[in-house]
């Protein structure tokens, strides 16, 4: 697994003119090649289309001066200010966001019309949902790719980071990679979509051919400022995507329902796909499912009641593209999970690690409720909430939700950013509601190691918040972070 710059394979450029006539805009009188475009002045490489952005902090129109000596050759924009020229070509759209994706799907000559394209987008699940899907995709013989919060894989499977820290990367990172993905041989992909993506109009110029539905809590409302609007954004993916896996048992899917044709999953009696039977144990699960292909069984080597939801969605995605019964059950049984997502750290002394992702209060009260099933001893928990404007609503309810399904929790950082460290703690100590069975420790690798060497054999400490991460954030500082070899390191210590 390594941190990559893609560098897609080259392409013959466009013209200005030949752009102009993609985004339906009036030619302008220049007419020279294009070879990329960007929003970012220091991405801007000789033979760019800049789009000037108007985003919270800066003005895109402050870089043209700069763009044009780096090698830009136009720029695409929702008007210039008052008073000011253009240095470049200006060709004015209605949304510079909608201009940056349609733009770079024309100059990857729109990758995503050769491929099948799955996406994936709920509060929870995403990533688990995607990563099987594609590892089921793969059992059915069709070579796939993916594109998720953890990285990114060609059809090969080797893992790779983007350089950046995002949940989806930017329209013209999307569209190389989807160039780069079919350059490599894909037939399909899998995109988790999340709602900043679609909110920002990152995966605008994607052609789905499948949208998945996970679930929807409350989250990120400190940018979408509402659950109905969170909602919005989310079910862009449905309203797009020609075909959709809807999850009978959330709420949410009665209003996605009428949006076009689509397949239920779940346990609910009516679900098209429908898990019953089901039996964990402590290397897996076990369940029955009743399908449109037939009823069968099957086996998956995950912990989490939860995951049979996933792998419901995930089969019913792959089904839809071609999977046949055996291939789902081969692919689900050869599963091993996604790093960072319930992954099992093992204790040379019958401790028990597990890194986790959770980090709103349902994913954590799930997480928690499953190891509790599969734990001798007690159960411990690590975790802490993010700082700045990042739903500091959800602090109070995560110190409630770990102390009472935990036998003790220790609150710590997650990515405190600019907001104190103590206030942080102090919204999580309020939720305990009284309980004390916690310890609050600020320090995130003190706190793993203090948990973990107060564990005893039989004991289950869950870390939860960071997962697949690289990095923890602080007002001062980004720390390079890899959270299971701090369990790793704790538990040989």
């Amino acid at each position: 697994m390594d941190t990559v710059t893609l560098r897609p394979p080259p392409l013959h450029p466009l013209t200005l003119h030949a752009l102009a006539r993609e985004l339906n805009l009036p030619l302008p009188a220049e007419n020279p090649e294009v070879s990329g475009v960007t929003h970012n002045a220091q991405w801007v490489t000789p033979g760019s289309v800049f789009v000037a952005i108007r985003g919270a902090k800066f003005d895109g129109h402050a870089f043209l001066h700069d763009v044009r000596a780096r090698g830009a050759v136009a720029v695409l924009g929702e008007g210039l200010p008052a008073g000011t020229a253009s240095p470049l070509p200006y060709l004015q759209v209605p949304s510079a966001r909608a201009a940056l994706a349609d733009a770079a799907a024309a100059v990857n000559a729109h990758p995503s019309r050769a491929l099948k394209v799955v996406g994936v987008t709920g509060t929870d699940g995403k990533t688990t949902t995607s990563w099987m899907t594609v590892h089921l995709l793969r059992a059915a013989g069709l070579p796939s790719g993916l594109l998720s919060t953890v990285g990114y894989q060609l059809p090969d499977g080797e893992l790779h980071h983007f350089p950046a820290h995002f949940t989806t990367p930017e329209a013209p990172q999307v569209q190389e990679n989807l160039r780069s993905q079919l350059a490599a041989g894909a037939a399909a992909v899998v995109l988790e979509a999340s709602s900043h993506a679609l909110a920002l109009d990152r995966v605008r110029a994607v052609d789905w051919n499948v949208g998945i539905w996970t679930q929807l809590t409350s989250e990120h409302l400190d940018f979408h400022g509402t659950v109905a609007d969170y909602f919005a954004e989310k079910r862009k993916l449905i309203e797009r995507a020609p075909f959709a896996v809807l999850n009978l048992d959330d709420p949410w899917t009665e209003q996605l329902a009428p949006l076009g044709p689509h397949q239920t999953y779940g346990e609910a009696a009516g679900a098209d796909w429908r898990a019953s039977g089901i039996a964990e144990g402590s290397d897996g699960l076990s369940f029955r499912v009743a399908s449109p292909l037939g009823d069968f069984t099957a086996e998956l080597p995950m912990i989490g009641r939860f995951n049979v939801h996933n792998a419901l969605a995930a089969m019913a995605a792959a089904a839809h593209l071609g999977a046949g019964v055996a291939q789902l059950q081969a692919g689900l049984a050869s599963f091993r999970g996604v790093p960072g997502r319930m992954e099992l750290v093992p204790g040379p002394d019958g401790r028990r690690v597990v890194v986790d992702f959770a980090h709103t209060p349902p994913s954590l009260e799930k997480a928690l409720s499953t190891l509790r099933a599969t734990t001798p001893g007690r159960l411990v928990v690590v975790l802490g909430s993010a700082g700045g404007p990042r739903d500091p609503a959800k602090r109070a309810p995560l110190g409630e939700v770990a102390t009472r399904l935990a036998d003790h929790a220790y609150f710590t950082e997650e990515d405190s950013r600019d907001t104190p460290i103590g206030d942080i703690l102090a919204e999580m100590e309020r939720g305990a509601a009284g309980r004390g069975n916690f310890t609050s420790v600020p320090d995130r690798r003190e706190a793993i190691r203090t948990a973990i060497s107060r564990a005893r054999p039989g004991d289950t400490v869950l870390l939860a918040g960071k997962g697949p991460e690289d990095t923890l954030e602080r007002e001062h500082e980004t720390l390079p972070w890899n959270e299971v070899q701090e369990a790793k390191d704790a538990l040989n210590g």
